[in-house]
């Protein structure tokens, strides 16, 4: 709900008139002048900034007429000054040089149905998103991020001072693409904190997000922070995996991944109702361990304490379930009621001394590798793919209630629809009127429902 909405509905203000402009200048004038619950709408055309144009006020949207088709490029762009909160910024294509970043002390801000391939420089030891989010509350979301070639991520979710994280930041139904920085390292799409703020409680929301041609780094989504939920994303046509790379306690789930993959450092992590297809191999990488526990600013890999890697449907080639290296192993996790299908001789393939239970998984395609026979069944799954592209259990399937223990957290499936009974294994719950399908570009995007 927009700001101007809430104030209304609190009756604090009176509906406040669109007010049309049609230059910079006058857009910077009527921002000024805004009172909450004010519309200042940019006609269309290309603009050319000089300088910045600075949001000030609370409680106001700034807005194109028409979604796409107000133009700003130059030397700056949108800054949100310090304070400045419940404001909506909506409709901008945006071109021109300069972040656009939201103060820690501004909160409930809104970046929505904007088209953005701006320019940062690279700053060193700041390699910082197009969007910087260190306020609470903000949402970021029907954006499209493109074509960028420097150091730098598209979102950051950052934080106040040395190692605060912003809280409850909402990212969603954002289109991903062609980010082709061809350094080793800083060209995430989306990074959720920072080595520094690894066990800040960011709870972040990301989901519903299209990634595409994410090959800026080894990592399209980084999570470097505690207590995030990543969901309902689809990857393709990337290099970079999902990663939680720093910090504990997040939720991934219901992803959509193709021809990439999730990896995961850190503890008591959730990884539930993925589906990976990876004809390029590992679909689940337990990540390395250089330490056993990481301190609230190392940089080093802390090995995976207590994850849980469940009801997933995992396909590739090679090893599809993997772990790296590292002098600290996997530690107390547990794999279960994964479908895991494959062509390789050691579908799974952990390193020996790691610490894992296995129950309830199916293997089929390849051999089990290093599952015990105690933690795996090889039977064809019969996965089927439906017309949406996605395999789905067939019926007759040896997966439908065959999982194994109890996981009262798996309430629905990848579709989602809601489980019930023995749960099934694998990403899917037979049956049910809801089928999955991967995002487009016409479910994300400045101009998506």
């Amino acid at each position: 709900m927009i700001a101007g909405a809430v104030l209304l509905l609190a009756g604090l203000v009176t509906a406040a008139p669109v007010a049309p402009v049609t230059s910079l200048a006058a857009l910077q004038t009527a921002i000024d002048a805004a009172a909450p619950g004010a519309r200042i709408e940019l006609a269309d055309g290309v603009y050319t900034s000089t300088k910045a144009i600075t949001i000030r006020k609370s409680g106001i949207t700034v807005a194109a007429a028409n979604v796409g088709k107000a133009e700003i490029r130059g030397s700056a762009g949108f800054v949100f000054a310090s304070g400045a909160s419940d404001v909506v910024l909506t409709g901008f294509t945006l071109r021109h040089k300069g972040r656009l970043a939201i103060p820690p002390d501004s909160h409930r801000v809104r970046i929505t149905r904007n088209n953005l391939e701006i320019d940062v420089p690279v700053i060193p030891d700041d390699a910082g998103g197009w969007v910087e989010v260190s306020g609470d509350d903000a949402e970021v979301d029907h954006n499209m991020f493109q074509n960028r070639t420097n150091e730098g991520v598209y979102v950051h979710i950052s934080g106040p001072g040395a190692n605060g994280m912003a809280k409850r930041s909402w990212v969603h139904h954002n289109y991903f693409y062609n980010h082709k920085f061809s350094g080793g390292n800083g060209g995430e799409s989306v990074r959720i904190g920072n080595s520094w703020r690894q066990k800040g409680s960011a709870n972040t929301i990301l989901e519903h997000n299209l990634f595409e041609k994410a090959n800026g780094d080894s990592e399209a989504i980084s999570v470097k922070s505690s207590d995030n939920i990543v969901r309902y994303n689809t990857m393709r046509d990337s290099k970079g995996f999902l990663v939680l790379r720093h910090g504990d306690r997040s939720v991934v789930e219901g992803n959509v991944l193709f021809q990439s993959g999730i990896r995961f450092h850190g503890n008591d992590h959730k990884i539930i109702n993925n589906y990976v297809e990876n004809t390029r191999d590992r679909a689940m990488v337990f990540g390395s361990g250089k330490e056993a526990d990481s301190g609230p600013t190392s940089k080093l890999h802390d090995r995976p304490d207590r994850v849980t890697v469940a009801f997933n449907t995992l396909i590739g080639t090679g090893a599809v379930v993997d772990s790296d290296g590292g002098a600290f192993l996997p530690k107390d996790c547990v794999v279960a009621n994964n479908v895991i299908q494959g062509k390789s001789s050691k579908l799974v393939d952990m390193r020996s001394g790691s610490t894992v239970r296995y129950e309830g998984n199916i293997v089929w395609g390849g051999t089990a590798g290093s599952i015990p026979s105690s933690g795996y069944r090889s039977v064809d799954p019969k996965l089927t793919r439906d017309a949406n592209g996605l395999f789905h259990l067939g019926a007759g399937s040896p997966a439908i209630d065959a999982s194994a223990g109890t996981y009262s957290y798996v309430t629905a499936d990848f579709d989602p629809h809601a489980r019930t009974g023995k749960l099934d294994v694998g990403a899917d719950e037979f049956g049910g009127s809801v089928s999955r399908k991967a995002l487009t570009t016409a479910d994300v995007g400045p101009l998506a429902p």
